[in-house]
């Protein structure tokens, strides 16, 4: 049975989780960087043996530097966007915050997650996908993860997915009480996602 699969990816938090699974903390800014496109076919390639999953839409989350204040970061950041588009993906950016005494302070994303979590349970409402599949590990999501599971379970489905290595790997989304798949992506996994563009 086919099964319509929508995958939502933070993509910092991704980011960042798989530099500490899998990289040493003074690496390259390109080790971590990934294809989110090639995340959900991984993803929607590891259905369970009676269904079909289908890849309906990959939905990437990210937070957008000023062009005024960093004009650099924020050419690189919209040409690593548009990369994400022509692949498929669907972009949804929130501008960053800038502290008062940034640039001695780095700015900071706000309002990603509560977007993320806002779709999350929308386009569950709107019956838009089958399996919802969260990539991320930020717990403000789990009121999302939870609502969707309890209000639309069996019908729709939720998972999650995490990078599994080192100290990016023992953590993941979770409800008590429910069993929620978790996508464990290996070293082996992200060699077949990684993006090696330096968009600087």
């Amino acid at each position: 049975m086919d099964k319509r699969l929508v995958l939502f990816v933070d993509a910092q938090n991704l980011y960042k989780g798989c530099r500490r699974a899998f990289f040493p903390e003074a690496g390259s800014h390109i080790d971590g960087q990934f294809d989110p496109i090639k995340i959900g076919e991984i993803v929607a390639s590891r259905s369970r043996p009676d269904e079909n999953s289908i890849l309906r839409e990959v939905r990437v989350y990210t937070g957008r530097p000023e062009a005024t204040r960093q004009a650099r970061t924020y050419a690189a950041h919209m040409k690593q966007c548009a990369a994400w588009e022509a692949a498929g993906a669907k972009v949804i950016a929130r501008t960053l915050k800038y502290p008062p005494n940034w640039p001695h302070e780095r700015p900071q994303e706000k309002g990603i997650d509560v977007a993320m979590a806002v779709d999350f349970v929308a386009l569950a409402i709107d019956n838009e996908y089958d399996i919802g599949v969260l990539a991320s590990t930020d717990t403000d999501l789990k009121p999302a993860l939870e609502y969707v599971h309890r209000r639309f379970s069996p019908e729709i489905r939720v998972e999650v997915v995490n990078w599994d290595g080192g100290a990016g790997g023992n953590r993941r989304l979770s409800i008590p009480g429910a069993k929620v798949w978790c996508h464990w992506l290996k070293y082996a996994d992200y060699e077949l996602v990684r993006d090696p563009t330096d968009y600087r």
